[in-house]
């Protein structure tokens, strides 16, 4: 194999007319036609038709009648033009092809467990027996093979692109590119870790980072003055749509700067990549509080592509005569909406009444929905005859309602289930009518977060207990006064998803320790989990900010895919499960023994076996330990199937489903292997 010599298959043009080529790839696709046979052959750069005569050359025609789809080979021919109207649309090779004069195997392949074509030969040829229409386990089970498909092959590219310019982009602004430790120890950050034990330091483990948050405050500590990394990160985190165990990160940080200087920087990066995917984004990006953003859109990562803000409406309804409201201004509680443009008819009062309010708001949380219509000017529905003339022309105005326009309230006595379900209540109906443009991207900065969170009894850092609070003077022995603090946080938002986020850093160790003693973490607590970081501290650290991007999520956008999945080369699947490799899996016990770690799992004997190596032998006293129901799994479900779910009810119901586990768990420990079955399969025979 000369490899010198090589073309390309989609490097072809009609420059090569006349001229003998070599071509190496896969074969895409094949077509008969007796005595003379095509095939498209398919390389990283394109497809090219190659000619196969057994007129003209018998011995490489029988050669090529072996093919089958997917084998590789070595193809030397001339390259022609092809006759008029046989030419390819589909193909930017289209209008010339390879008579081939050499043929040789170079490898075949198995039988596919899938179509990968995806050009068709012929105009009109049907070839939606795609991947796309396989089940994504198996894809994912053969994702050298899904690889291969040159749709999967242009996302990689375009990843690889996105990557090349931000690293253009950041050299041009001095940031230099510098890697942090994978094997580190355990810190807090919100999610559990990834542990790897020692066999040097038995009994110790390591932790795989979650992202490098203290390490790259420590490169600005060394004077490193701007850094970055395209940093893998890893969370033991609860499985959600479009979540992965691994994940890449851009992580950068930089000293002396504020957040403008974080603000310009990563939007002139954003505006970049997003070209390369054909986005132009203006600039400067808006800017939005995190109080603004619940209270107009009930979650700090709002999608601004259409229109539906909230309007708080209890101020004007403060004398109804209407008993629900009534009832709730009473304790002090909220009515909160918004406006459906021009969706009158398509929002029926059978919808409004028996769909969204009897069903639908309740499996978000809520206990109703009131809903009214502009008709001829006034606001109809079942309960207008409970609010004043006054009353209902403040509601027109107030949502700036007009002809055909539908008005959707919630009330409660609490802010956040208000909130929450305008949220799931505006997401859906935007999604039901089509009524987010597919083709529109709206960035935003969300700032001014708090500082910390108060929940189950006690304080915590809402993004982590290195962020700096917007003013230095609080008492940290002060509750009223931490929940009310804000932070020099920030997270940019695109299309209601959270690409990234960051804040100024701590600089000062006066302030760390007020923060600290806010969180009620003992100077002794805060040394075992910090004590290498605030040694750090104590000698002179830079003013610091920085900001971490998610990538498999921003290049999914920009590259518009249905999953981060599809442009993550190796994936797991929704149950963190790798189909390829069968990862997780059980060590082998001579493993476990150098680790120190079979003293607990006496009961499982994990054995290499060529034949089976995923075989396991477990004694009867062995338990695997199950994966256990959560609450979060209880009220999904709970939502699908449109029911109103408490949390004390979930919890019941998240305690009994795990009960059946557990009992089903210790059946499956029990022996049963010389015990006589007392029931058994009866034939079946038509009657």
């Amino acid at each position: 194999m000369n490899w010198k010599d090589r073309i390309y298959c989609g490097d072809v043009t009609p420059h090569h007319t006349g001229k003998e080529i070599l071509l190496l790839g896969w074969v895409d696709a094949i077509r008969d036609h007796g005595n003379v046979l095509f095939i498209h052959l398919r390389d990283i750069r394109g497809i090219v038709q190659v000619v196969f005569s057994s007129e003209k050359n018998k011995n490489c025609y029988d050669i090529a009648a072996s093919l089958k789809e997917e084998y590789v080979v070595e193809i030397t021919g001339r390259a022609a033009l092809r006759e008029k109207g046989t030419e390819n649309s589909n193909l930017k090779t289209g209008t010339i092809e390879v008579e081939a004069s050499e043929i040789k195997i170079l490898s075949s392949a198995n039988p596919l467990p899938f179509r990968i074509s995806e050009k068709a030969m012929v105009l009109n040829e049907d070839i939606s027996a795609g991947p796309e229409n396989v089940d994504e386990d198996l894809r994912l089970q053969y994702r050298y093979l899904d690889l291969r498909r040159p749709s999967m092959q242009h996302l990689f590219i375009k990843r690889y692109e996105i990557l090349k310019c931000i690293r253009s982009y950041l050299d041009e602004r001095h940031f230099y590119e510098i890697e942090t430790p994978f094997l580190t120890r355990s810190t807090p950050e919100g999610a559990r870790d990834y542990l790897v034990p020692s066999r040097v330091h038995q009994g110790k483990f390591y932790a795989l980072p979650q992202s490098p948050q203290l390490f790259k405050q420590l490169l600005m500590m060394s004077g490193m003055d701007r850094y970055f990394q395209v940093a893998r990160c890893f969370r033991d985190e609860d499985l959600r749509p479009n979540r992965q165990p691994e994940f890449t990160q851009l992580d950068l940080e930089a000293s002396f700067i504020d957040e403008e200087f974080i603000y310009e920087l990563i939007e002139e990066l954003i505006v970049r990549i997003f070209a390369i995917g054909g986005i132009t984004l203006p600039r400067p990006f808006p800017r939005m509080t995190y109080k603004t953003a619940m209270d107009k859109y009930g979650v700090d990562r709002p999608d601004l592509r259409f229109g539906m803000a909230f309007e708080d409406v209890t101020d004007l309804l403060k004398d109804t005569e209407y008993s629900i409201f009534k009832q709730i201004i009473k304790k002090k509680g909220l009515i909160k909406g918004f406006c459906v443009k021009g969706m009158s008819e398509a929002l029926s009062k059978n919808v409004l009444q028996n769909e969204y309010s009897m069903k639908i708001v309740q499996s978000f949380g809520a206990k109703g929905m009131s809903w009214m219509k502009v008709i001829d000017g006034e606001l109809q529905s079942n309960i207008v005859q409970f609010f004043s003339k006054k009353e209902l022309e403040g509601l027109i105005k107030r949502f700036g309602a007009e002809d055909g326009d539908v008005l959707m309230m919630i009330a409660d006595t609490s802010p956040e289930p208000v909130n929450r379900v305008l949220n799931d209540l505006r997401l859906h109906v935007a999604n039901r009518y089509n009524l987010i443009p597919k083709d529109k991207f709206c960035p935003v900065w969300v700032t001014d977060f708090p500082l910390f969170e108060y929940k189950d009894g006690k304080i915590g850092s809402q993004h982590h207990p290195f962020t700096m609070p917007e003013r230095t003077d609080f008492d940290p022995h002060n509750l009223d006064e931490l929940i009310s603090l804000n932070s020099r946080a920030y997270d940019i938002v695109m299309n209601g998803e959270e690409l990234g986020g960051g804040s100024i850093r701590i600089h000062d160790m006066n302030i760390q320790k007020k923060i600290f003693t806010a969180l009620g973490l003992s100077q002794e607590e805060a040394e075992a989990k910090f004590g290498f970081f605030l040694r750090a501290l104590e000698y002179g650290a830079p003013p610091h900010a920085g900001l971490a991007l998610g990538m498999d999520r921003v290049v999914s956008m920009i590259l518009n895919t249905q999953s981060i999945r599809d442009v993550i080369a190796f994936p797991k699947n929704r149950k963190a499960f790798c189909p390829l490799s069968k990862a997780p899996n059980f060590a082998d016990r001579s493993q476990l023994d150098e680790l120190g770690l079979t003293g607990g799992i006496k009961g499982i004997q994990a054995i290499s076996n060529e034949k089976d190596p995923d075989r396991i032998k477990t004694s009867k006293k062995a338990h695997v330990k199950r994966e256990k129901i959560s609450t979060d799994e209880v009220r999904h479900i709970a939502r699908l199937a449109r029911l109103s779910m408490t949390e004390e009810e979930s919890l019941k119901y998240r305690n009994d489903l795990n009960s059946i586990l557990d009992y089903v768990a210790e059946l499956e420990e029990i022996d049963t292997t010389n015990v006589t079955p007392i029931s058994h399969v009866l034939d079946m025979k038509n009657v």
